[in-house]
């Protein structure tokens, strides 16, 4: 059993801190927010009242916030966690954020005698709260060796990808398909509806179809209802999207369908729905396509 800390306690890190307390670990958390720390105390976490304070007390660190610069806030300053990192340690990080500054921050940790892995998740929160996520990796290998235990008791798929910043490289590459698949998706149901098709019909024959990913069938419903907590809101998404524009800008690789879903983002975002779920492009395509809900 290890001695983990885990820094950002929203949603996912939330519920990654529930199964790591399952599996017998002991855990330290930290949140800008105590409030959603009070759950997971009542269930056994423990608290460090700062990030450096986490690091000192804990031998591998994971962390899963917002963006690189809620990231970067966190990790300087005197009660940063660079400033409680030592010779050993771990820090695995699951933010979705800029690879290159991903990987500013690896020198940073090595720096200090410890090292870091990137590691984002792919999946669900119900997917999660039943082990069932994929988790990529980038940094070196024997370090990838050591966290991979650990990560097991997170999901059920752990790859290791490369080099540090990789993983979150194979992230963008992953999310901006789901918002493009969300588009169709949606284009699908709103085709089909104004054909004359009950929406809740074409939903079941589209999320029971060919073109069913898993994405499809667990949010694919969410044009029925959605969730009164986004899983993964407008204003994310679109974060994500940006970041994979610039890197297809760097590397010189069209994304021309992403480009689209980007527009779509910004549409639903000046209807008031950025902190919805990103499947209320639902919405913003029905109100373009004079549907009514």
């Amino acid at each position: 059993m290890a001695n983990l800390g885990y820094i950002g306690l929203g949603m996912m890190g939330g519920s990654m801190v529930n199964r790591l307390i399952e599996k017998g670990h002991t855990v330290t958390g930290y949140n800008r927010t105590r409030a959603k720390a009070e759950p997971l105390i009542a269930r056994g976490m423990r608290w460090a009242d700062s990030p450096r304070a986490l690091a000192q007390a804990t031998d591998v660190i994971f962390s899963m916030v917002t963006n690189a610069s809620a990231l970067e806030s966190l990790a300087s300053g005197p009660d940063g966690f660079l400033a409680g990192l030592g010779h050993g340690k771990i820090l695995i990080d699951m933010t979705t954020g800029s690879p290159a500054k991903c990987r500013e921050l690896a020198a940073k940790v090595r720096e200090k005698g410890a090292d870091m892995a990137d590691a984002p998740v792919s999946g669900s929160p119900g997917m999660l709260k039943e082990g069932k996520v994929s988790i990529m990796v980038g940094g070196h290998r024997e370090t990838f060796d050591r966290a991979k235990p650990l990560l097991e008791d997170i999901g059920s798929k752990v790859t290791w990808v490369g080099e540090v910043g990789l993983a979150v490289s194979m992230k963008i590459a992953m999310n901006l398909s789901l918002a493009v698949q969300m588009i169709a998706f949606s284009e699908g149901v709103l085709l089909a509806e104004k054909s004359g098709i009950a929406r809740e019909t074409a939903v079941d024959v589209l999320t029971h179809s060919a073109i069913a990913s898993p994405m499809v069938q667990y949010r694919g419903p969410f044009v029925l209802k959605m969730p009164e907590e986004a899983w993964f809101d407008v204003e994310m998404m679109q974060k994500d999207l940006l970041l994979a524009l610039e890197m297809g800008r760097q590397l010189l690789v069209p994304l021309p369908t992403s480009s689209v879903a980007n527009e779509y983002m910004t549409a639903s975002r000046a209807l008031g729905f950025g902190k919805r779920d990103f499947a209320i492009v639902f919405e913003t395509l029905a109100r373009t396509a004079g549907v009514a809900k």
